[in-house]
């Protein structure tokens, strides 16, 4: 088969780019399909995660004001189909735009995949404008999505978000599964995300600090995009925690940390899915998690292989924390359930069930 990724692009350190990589990866290597991938202003840049060589990469300049845009748009993506002749075509991309492909392409096949759930669109504290705003693309979105042939979303909270007959839920695939797991006797926690306020780590540093008033030798290690305008490093200063916090930028090896950690904690306010969460399990470690929108729950089976507190409890989650750092016979319990339970996110079991999708849909 002929498959055709159409997204804005790849060459970034984020959740979207790293589970293209896998599954586009996955088809073209181990499945034997021919497949194609669309950017926007690319210009060639050097990629992040890596991508099959078998992959064909294509991209198109768009730029102007917004008639201008769509038109450049709307043309580069119809030559590059009358080029390609895919046989189903797959949108990742969480914008607007995405959601009129189907009425601007010729029949094809058509999929619309959903990496972020609604509650990102809002962010945190939305003012009253935002709301609106929002909620009207959101609106036309859930409207122009049935247009699609399929729309698959991630978990079963995001299945709920839109009201469509032709909804379906892939979860994302692991983007690794070391033979290795975890010993789980360094004292260190991970913590991996870009520095955001939905990422949580504001709360994150509240619990270390308390933390270490028993636990003092102790380390947080923070994995992600620096923004400055966020602080965490004055923070971490004015909780006086400052020498047991590290911050380092993203990682493409980051399975070799989380192996060297014993606990990963996940603080965010809400998700698209919690690809961190199935990494770290993958590598046997147990992890403490806010039961935020939307994946965690999905993902933990709370007091099995990790734990789930409700969201926004940050002295339950210190205490499942401290629970963890005290007990290194659970650690190791729930790492080892952590990676035999995760091993339903591995590239054979997901990219499997997007290969019988695109299968049935492809002319």
């Amino acid at each position: 088969m002929k498959i055709l990724y159409i997204t804005n692009g790849i060459k970034g350190a984020g959740g979207l780019e790293r589970v293209l990589s896998v599954k586009a990866s996955y088809l073209a290597e181990q499945l034997g399909h021919e497949v194609h991938i669309l950017t926007l202003n690319h210009r060639a840049a050097p990629l992040f995660y890596k991508f099959s060589s078998k992959i064909q990469l294509h991209d198109i300049e768009v730029a102007g004001n917004p008639l201008r845009y769509i038109s450049q748009y709307r043309k580069g993506i119809l030559q590059t189909i009358q080029t390609i002749k895919p046989d189903v075509i797959s949108v990742c991309d969480d914008g607007l735009k995405a959601f009129f492909l189907p009425l601007l392409l010729p029949k094809t096949p058509i999929i619309y995949e959903r990496h972020v759930s609604k509650q990102i669109a809002y962010g945190v504290n939305p003012s009253w404008i935002k709301k609106i705003k929002v909620g009207v693309q959101l609106q036309l979105m859930n409207f122009m999505g049935r247009f699609f042939d399929k729309f698959v979303v991630l978990t079963e909270d995001n299945l709920q978000e839109w009201n469509l007959p032709n909804r379906l839920v892939i979860p994302n695939p692991l983007s690794f599964y070391p033979e290795a797991q975890a010993v789980l006797t360094n004292k260190t926690v991970i913590a991996v995300g870009k520095h955001t306020h939905q990422k949580g780590f504001d709360r994150l540093l509240q619990s270390w600090a308390l933390i270490l008033q028993t636990q003092p030798d102790w380390i947080l290690e923070i994995y992600g995009k620096f923004n400055d305008q966020l602080s965490l490093q004055q923070l971490a200063k004015q909780l006086n925690i400052e020498n047991s916090v590290r911050f380092f930028e993203p990682d493409p090896d980051i399975a070799s940390r989380f192996l060297n950690a014993s606990i990963f904690a996940f603080s965010s306010r809400f998700e698209g899915f919690g690809m961190v969460l199935i990494e770290a399990m993958a590598c046997g470690v147990p992890c403490v998690s806010f039961d935020c929108p939307c994946g965690p729950k999905d993902i933990i089976h709370s007091g099995e292989d990790g734990f789930l507190v409700p969201n926004h409890d940050t002295d339950g989650f210190t205490q499942k924390l401290l629970e963890l750092i005290e007990n290194q016979d659970l650690r190791r319990q729930m790492g080892t359930q952590a990676k035999q339970n995760v091993q339903r996110y591995l590239p054979e079991v997901v990219v499997k069930q997007w290969d019988e999708l695109f299968r049935s849909l492809a002319i």
